[in-house]
């Protein structure tokens, strides 16, 4: 028998997603002095800064958003929602790849909910990476 990934799970993955989105400019700014960084560049490379900071939030949005109103079509094992569940798992996957590789050896601030927050939101793109990698399979198989 194969096991179906609940709704709940991916609409409540969808809401995590929505909430990254939200909360990232608040954690450039206030977490990392993102803003006071970028300054520190010439113009076109922090237009092209800004720029990838945007496509971050719309790519957390519209995960979230899509997982949020269409849950059933990410888990009904068409070519479509194999592919969608794919990309979303890699880009999930890829972060947390990334958070393991490069970003241990950044400090954040010292101040306890940064600490709390920081591995709040580890856990959260662990959860996308395994919803997402099981629902990519699931509809392979």
């Amino acid at each position: 028998m194969k096991f179906q990934i609940p709704n709940w799970l991916i609409v409540l993955g969808g809401v995590g997603q929505i909430f990254t989105a939200l909360i990232y400019p608040y954690i450039r700014h206030n977490v990392f002095d993102w803003y006071n960084d970028v300054k520190l560049l010439k113009p076109l490379n922090q237009e092209i800064a800004k720029t990838y900071g945007r496509y971050i939030q719309g790519l957390n949005f519209s995960f979230g958003l899509i997982a949020i109103l269409l849950p059933n079509d990410l888990k009904n094992g068409t070519r479509l929602a194999f592919a969608l569940t794919t990309l979303i798992a890699a880009y999930w996957v890829g972060k947390v790849i990334t958070q393991i590789a490069y970003y241990p050896m950044y400090q954040i601030p010292q101040k306890l909910i940064f600490k709390i927050g920081s591995y709040f939101m580890n856990f959260l793109f662990t959860l996308f990476a395994t919803i997402y990698t099981y629902l990519a399979i699931s509809n392979l198989i």
